[in-house]
């Protein structure tokens, strides 16, 4: 007759959130978060991705610390940026293993390829950690406010950014204004009002472009009306 064994019963794990001493933010600089367990966990989980098996205790120390000061520098304000910066690190580390890898002399060229492809691959991933961290604090946003435009009679008001079609040379706002021969400048130079013959009714008001003087030909005619 056997005697079947139980299993000992599993201790139930107590979760706490929200403690007030995890809550006091020491480490935030490193993971963005308030909680200092988050700030610690997010620190080691970019340290674990370096590669250090070649590295004596002298080059590990400075690896680790380096990998501190890396996320120190980055700055997360969040946790969102805190898991960002971290996978920021671990892209940069393993691109530049991989890269390290493929200059070795004895590499084969299968290896060397190899090498340089998944090098390839995670500084590509690292431009999109960028992008990405640069998105969520707002960085790549453009934000354009206009509060007063003056468009006159004939003229074409192009606010914001303006590209040219492609297949086209050139490009920008100022192409796109020059190709435009109604297109006016925005600003433009106040002119004194026109007194009216009639004295019960108000001066009529003129405007015109400032930066552009009256033709020669138009002041000759307004002498002559003026002599006869």
């Amino acid at each position: 007759m056997t005697t079947k064994k139980t299993a000992p019963a599993a201790k139930a794990t107590t979760i706490v959130a929200d403690d007030p001493e995890d809550q006091k933010g020491r480490l935030k600089d490193l993971g963005g978060s308030q909680s200092d367990r988050w700030n610690n966990v997010l620190a080691n989980q970019a340290m674990q991705a370096l590669w250090m098996k070649n590295s004596s205790p002298e080059e590990r120390d400075k690896q680790l610390n380096a990998t501190i000061a890396a996320l120190t520098g980055i700055g997360p304000k969040d946790e969102l940026e805190g898991m960002m910066a971290a996978q920021l690190i671990a892209a940069h580390s393993s691109a530049m293993e991989c890269y390290r890898r493929a200059m070795i002399g004895e590499q084969t060229f299968e290896g060397r390829r190899e090498n340089l492809a998944q090098a390839n691959k995670l500084s590509r991933t690292f431009t999109t950690l960028l992008e990405a961290l640069n998105r969520h604090r707002g960085k790549g946003q453009q934000k354009v406010t206009v509060e007063h435009v003056h468009v006159h009679a004939g003229g074409q008001a192009v606010v914001g950014m303006v590209t040219k079609p492609p297949g086209q040379p050139g490009g920008g706002v100022r192409n796109n204004l020059e190709e435009q021969p109604h297109a006016k400048q925005i600003t433009h130079a106040p002119e004194p009002a026109v007194p009216c013959p009639d004295a019960s009714r108000d001066a009529v008001p003129v405007t015109r472009d400032g930066e552009r003087p009256l033709p020669d030909a138009r002041r000759q005619r307004a002498g002559r009306a003026q002599e006869q």
